[in-house]
């Protein structure tokens, strides 16, 4: 799926690993680094990457919290805002080709354990050394 995406995804200059990160940001727009980490299950060095990366393309942004001057929040720039749909196009043209031959609800279950499986992970403590 990732080569898949990363395919669809090439004409933004977007990476595999940069479209959840631009997605969210678009449902949760001034959010801040740590709440997308938390969110999203992923660390926070990979998060920092995406963001940052994102942000050179000129896809996000960041803000002060006027809450709180120390954090910062982030916002789809106005070119963020245009390319999401087009990212949104291209996941659920992906989508489709992975649900090929699977009925809704048979699809729906395997998204639930997948996620299962990822908070099982998530939550598993730190390996001894």
């Amino acid at each position: 799926m990732q080569v898949l995406i990363s395919t669809e995804l090439a004409p933004y200059r977007i990476g595999s690993g940069q479209y959840i990160f631009l997605m969210a940001i678009a449902r949760m727009e001034a959010t801040t680094q740590k709440a997308l980490s938390e969110k999203l299950l992923i660390d926070k060095t990979t998060t920092a990457k995406a963001i940052a990366k994102l942000e050179a393309e000129g896809y996000v942004r960041r803000e002060a919290d006027p809450a709180d001057n120390r954090y910062q929040l982030l916002y789809l720039t106005e070119s963020g805002r245009e390319v999401a749909p087009k990212v949104q196009a291209a996941l659920n043209r992906v989508k489709n080709k992975t649900r090929k031959g699977i009925a809704d609800e048979e699809y729906d279950l395997l998204l639930s354990l997948l996620k299962t499986v990822l908070r099982n992970l998530s939550e598993q403590e730190e390996m001894p050394r």
